[in-house]
């Protein structure tokens, strides 16, 4: 259903991404001639949430308009940021209801035993209902005229709230499929563009070298244009290795910073699927598995899979394997998808990256042609577009851990793991979706040369 509002001439159609990211680039900046850091995770869920909104029901939200956190002074959320305007109120429910979900999730079919007294989700639930219903009312009071006018647009002029509206009347419906296409283009989005300031914070050298890419192939203050982001995540030769599909011998530093920010912070680490009713076998083990005795038990090894099981699979543990991305897996480093050989892992098994799920629709985006993921081309594009114009503005980032939240700083024992916790200076948590403790307070440096 939500396929044609994916196209290539929709998603390649910046003029929402520039509206939005002018105005996130504008707050940015007053900060920083102020000398104050700002809370980017908070700021790019507004900025996401305002363009998802007007792409897809062709009404701008507007919550960057809002109250933004203040530095040192604004408390920690479910999520990130407390703000307390009307936004603060839809985001705080909203954030409250996915940890509600998400623990939903890990308790299992028994979690309705600790809600017998009531429902924990329901005063939050409320709160959504309340910015979302009066949308839905109006856009099915907004088709009835139209019908009644004989009025018949064709799918290329309706927002997707109007084509879900043609295709059913289901006030519920329509709205909880209003809130999972929220969900996936605010979070996940927003997730990306925080943990890649995240990591150019920490990584200055990848910072520079991104914003010399930009520059180059953008220029210094230009939006750029669809066949320019292109240039940045395509070079033109192709080649096939192990009878894979055909991939990219050198995709440039801007694909590369963004596939390598997507395998260590995916926003969604873990998933869940349930299995056919059907029972069946799965094929043998891969690497990893450590069960088998010898080499040949490995080899014809398989498992008996019951029908209808659920089974959790976590995104942020096996794109952090060290059997499957070599012995610097935990290490951020965009250089695995510029060189060949070690990106010969990937080509071999490309199931081992999955920020985008798997399965035959997203293995197509490896190749020339072929059906794309929903939603995937559009967050490439977001994305892209926003770090152009970001690193047009600025040339450095650095962390503000003096008005992070009390209680959102990794612990001190972190430091003295292995992993990813030895090295964090943010405190990374998942609801659903990934997010930062205490949201991210960064300085963004203006650039003072082109």
């Amino acid at each position: 259903m939500a396929r044609p509002f994916f196209a290539r001439d929709r998603i390649s159609d910046f003029d929402i991404f520039e509206r939005h990211t002018a105005r996130t680039i504008s707050l940015l900046s007053r900060s920083s001639s102020s000398g104050q850091p700002s809370e980017a995770q908070d700021l790019y869920s507004r900025f996401t949430i305002d363009a998802a909104s007007e792409f897809l029901f062709g009404a701008n939200l507007d919550t960057l308009s809002g109250d933004l956190p203040i530095p040192g002074v604004t408390a920690m959320g479910p999520k990130g940021s407390a703000t307390r305007d009307a936004w603060g109120s839809f985001t705080s429910a909203f954030e409250m209801s996915q940890q509600i979900v998400t623990k939903r999730t890990r308790i299992g079919w028994l979690w309705p035993l600790f809600e017998m007294f009531g429902d924990k989700s329901e005063p939050y639930a409320k709160i959504i209902r309340a910015w979302m219903d009066p949308l839905v009312r109006k856009t099915l009071e907004d088709q009835k005229k139209t019908r009644t006018a004989g009025v018949d647009s064709s799918i290329a002029d309706k927002t997707f709230l109007e084509h879900l509206v043609d295709s059913t009347s289901d006030h519920i419906l329509i709205r909880d499929q209003l809130l999972s296409m929220l969900l996936a283009s605010r979070d996940t989005t927003a997730c990306l563009l925080t943990f890649l300031t995240y990591l150019m914070a920490t990584h200055p050298h990848v910072a520079e070298r991104l914003r010399a890419e930009v520059l180059e192939h953008c220029g210094p203050d230009k939006p750029p244009t669809y066949d320019q982001i292109r240039g940045l995540k395509y070079s033109a030769n192709f080649h096939k290795a192990h009878s894979q599909p055909a991939i990219l011998t050198e995709p440039p530093t801007v694909r590369a910073v963004l596939n390598e920010t997507l395998r260590l912070f995916p926003p969604v680490p873990l998933n869940v699927r349930e299995s056919r009713a059907e029972a069946c076998k799965l094929p043998h083990p891969d690497a990893t598995h450590t069960d088998a005795t010898d080499e040949s038990e490995k080899e014809t090894q398989e498992y008996y899979m019951p029908g209808s099981t659920t089974i959790i699979y976590l995104p942020l543990l096996f794109q952090r394997n060290k059997a499957l991305w070599g012995p610097d897996a935990d290490e951020f480093d965009p250089e695995r998808w510029l060189d060949s050989e070690r990106l010969t892992r990937f080509v071999k098994n490309p199931s081992i990256f999955g920020p985008f799920s798997a399965g035959p629709r997203i293995y197509s985006w490896l190749k020339k042609d072929g059906i794309q993921c929903v939603g995937q081309n559009y967050a490439y594009n977001e994305a892209s577009y926003f770090l152009v114009r970001l690193l047009q503005k600025f040339d450095r980032f650095t962390l503000a851990p003096e008005v992070q939240p009390t209680g959102s700083l990794p612990p001190r024992e972190w430091k003295e793991r292995s992993g990813r916790q030895k090295v964090e200076e943010v405190w990374p948590a998942a609801a659903m979706t990934l997010y930062i403790k205490g949201g991210l307070w960064v300085q963004f440096h203006r650039a003072t040369s082109t």
